[in-house]
């Protein structure tokens, strides 16, 4: 193995460490997942509910719970999810299924938006567009889904989110439309 090789190696390591930190951390403070009432959500910005979220205060996510991803790190306009893409996620060929990576990739990007509302608001997607650029296997034992916003309004907020694992390698790009909805 040449230095350079090496080196690359020692980087990922260090990365998938990083990232293995950063999950333990989270997840000792998440609550098991529930709904949360909406009296508990109506007073909270978006943002504001990612950090009830990420304290304990609200239950964690039941999808996240499911597919074995959860919010890593969020602030106004960004949000990232860290997923296990394990082989129980697998379509027939072996990798990962894009159904999978897609709903990783929604999270991400619908939560970039929520991250911008104010209390009282919600959102629903409107329209998902995901690219798949290369397969994505078990042999990859962490990756990331980071969204941001391109542009948010009352209305209507449009976000992209890129999935990739800790060599630095993009998987997947998504773009999203998501209709902001009004208090009730």
């Amino acid at each position: 193995m040449s230095t350079a090789s090496h080196q690359l190696h020692d980087e990922i390591a260090a990365t998938l460490e990083r990232w293995r930190a950063d999950e333990a951390r989270v997840r000792q403070h998440l609550a098991a997942p529930g709904i949360s009432h909406p009296e508990q959500v109506m007073e909270k910005t978006g943002l504001q509910m990612f950090e009830a979220i990420a304290s304990g205060e609200l239950p964690s996510v039941p999808i996240g719970a499911a597919l074995d991803f959860f919010p890593i790190e969020f602030e106004p306009g960004r949000m990232v999810f860290q997923g296990h893409p394990s082989a129980r996620f697998c379509n027939p060929m072996g990798t990962i299924h894009g159904g999978w990576i897609a709903t990783l990739l929604d999270s991400a990007v619908a939560c970039a938006i929520h991250t911008t509302l104010p209390a009282g608001r919600g959102y629903t997607t409107a329209e998902l567009k995901v690219s798949y650029l290369r397969a994505l296997t078990p042999d990859v034992p962490l990756v990331r889904a980071e969204g941001k916003i391109i542009s948010a309004g009352r209305q209507v907020g449009f976000a992209e989110g890129r999935l990739y694992g800790p060599d630095g390698r993009l998987y997947a790009h998504a773009t999203t439309t998501c209709v902001v909805l009004q208090p009730r």
